[in-house]
């Protein structure tokens, strides 16, 4: 049990989920202390040892069921498939006990897969599968088109045909020894959907073993695509799943400023005056100096666009507005369709989920379910906000920049420029329709450092990079 426990550990790591000795050991210690014949504690004993992470629970639980029991439930399955399809007149106890009267006169040598077969011995079955999949080597499986190939390996190794053929001929035997025909002919209906039945359940294993060997590929596929995925696109669930992808954004912006404020603490390091204070040690420098910089913490001042035209996309980027909320110190948040209103007390106080439904309802503070105008946002930033924008101040738009034909009264983005640090406007649209219909993105990207489009979380993760760069 302990190398099982090895085994499903090093499974565990191998799907991206963190377990350390100390917990691994932890869960060989808990061993002792439960029955391993109540098969939910078990399982809630090894998460509990196992599992840091809230996020890691789904995977656990798929691994666990895949290794622990995936396989032990699906030949049940097989073999309850296989008896049920028989008819609802077929008595099977009748019928197994009438062979076993006969087979006790009759002298029948068979291998241990017909006779787990013609018993429907489940457990020497399974035993017989894992050890036809070991010596086949289904381990090293590693894409779907290779599942036929180990399937028919591991029927090979066990002489699935050898025990087909012992089978048939048993049939004569009995035939021989005046078994009654209606009996024959339902034996032989049971044999075939054995054999079926061992044979999906064969094709079974060595699906769910290539799931087990390549569960963090298939995972990283899944996250691949859905890193390409447009935020238009994107439904609810995908949204929770980016979570943990936007938190480690934010964390790396997080980090880049932490590194920036730990070298303005310590200072550039200063040649001329390390040389000059070292004279008395024959200029071997003893004594570092360093040039002391004030120290300025950075701000930053995030508007997210919530029309109804860019619904999927303002709900991620909010997500990740939140992200950076938690991650950062002075950040102020605001929302805004043509109106616009602040939304830091949201995000500081509420869930991100809740935080992110009020934000879309405009936090009361806005009215949603107007026509979008991001010249009147943008004029009421400037009259109310504008003090609040200094040289420490990174200033975010995200919006589409689609302002149904009105004012853009871009000179109010000029002014926020001439105060901010940076001004960066992140776009969900394409940059060939930036300026077309009723876009104003070419009126305001003069007055922008940085103006990217960003429609789905890869180009995000790029656009992350250039900002800490």
């Amino acid at each position: 049990m302990q190398q099982k426990i090895v085994e499903f550990t090093n499974l565990l790591r191998k799907a991206g989920v963190r377990v350390s000795v100390a917990e691994a050991l932890d869960a060989f210690m808990a061993l002792d202390e439960l029955s391993l014949d109540d098969r939910e504690l078990f399982k809630d004993a090894m998460r509990t040892t196992m599992v840091k992470r809230s996020d890691d629970i789904p995977t656990y639980d798929r691994l666990f069921d895949v290794f622990w029991s995936g396989f032990h439930d699906l030949l049940r399955a097989q073999l309850a498939q296989a008896v049920s399809g028989l008819g609802g007149d077929f008595d099977l106890d009748e019928l197994l006990e009438r062979l076993r009267e006969v087979l006790e006169n009759m002298d029948v040598d068979l291998s241990d897969l017909a006779q787990s077969l013609l018993g429907m011995d489940a457990n020497r079955i399974e035993q017989l599968i894992r050890q036809a999949g070991e010596a086949a080597g289904v381990e090293g499986i590693q894409n779907m088109l290779q599942i036929g190939f180990f399937s028919r390996r591991m029927l090979e190794q066990m002489n699935f045909e050898g025990a087909a053929g012992e089978l048939r001929e048993l049939l004569e035997q009995l035939r021989e020894e005046g078994f009654p025909e209606e009996r024959l002919q339902q034996l032989a209906q049971l044999l075939r959907a054995m054999q079926d039945a061992l044979r999906r359940a064969v094709r079974g294993f060595t699906e769910l073993e290539l799931d087990q060997q390549n569960h963090d590929y298939l995972e990283r596929f899944r996250r691949e695509s859905l890193a390409e995925k447009s935020f238009y696109n994107l439904t609810e669930e995908d949204i929770r799943k980016m979570r943990e992808v936007v938190e480690r954004l934010a964390q790396k912006l997080k980090a880049v400023v932490s590194m920036r404020r730990r070298r303005q603490r310590k200072g550039k390091f200063d040649l001329k005056q390390t040389m000059r204070r070292n004279l008395g040690h024959g200029g071997l420098p003893f004594e570092l100096v360093f040039r002391q910089r004030k120290r300025e913490k950075p701000k930053l001042m995030i508007l997210c666009d919530i029309s109804s035209s860019v619904s999927n996309v303002c709900r991620f980027m909010l997500q990740f507005t939140y992200s950076l909320q938690t991650a950062f110190t002075k950040i102020r948040s605001f929302v805004f369709v043509a109106e616009l209103g602040e939304v830091t007390s949201l995000f500081r106080d509420n869930d991100v989920y809740n935080a992110i439904d009020q934000a879309m309802d405009g936090g009361d503070v806005i009215n949603p379910y107007t026509r979008s105008n991001f010249g009147m946002a943008f004029f009421t930033f400037w009259r109310d906000y504008l003090a609040a924008v200094d040289h420490r101040t990174t200033v975010v738009v995200i919006g589409d920049a689609r302002n149904n034909y009105n004012d853009p009264r871009a000179w109010c983005l000029r002014e926020v420029q001439k105060k901010a640090r940076n001004v960066i406007w992140i776009n969900p649209e394409s940059p060939g329709a930036w300026g077309f219909g009723d876009s104003v993105m070419d009126k305001y990207l003069p007055y922008c450092d940085l103006a990217e489009e960003c429609r789905n979380l890869k180009q995000l993760s790029r656009m992350v990079d250039r900002i800490v760069l």
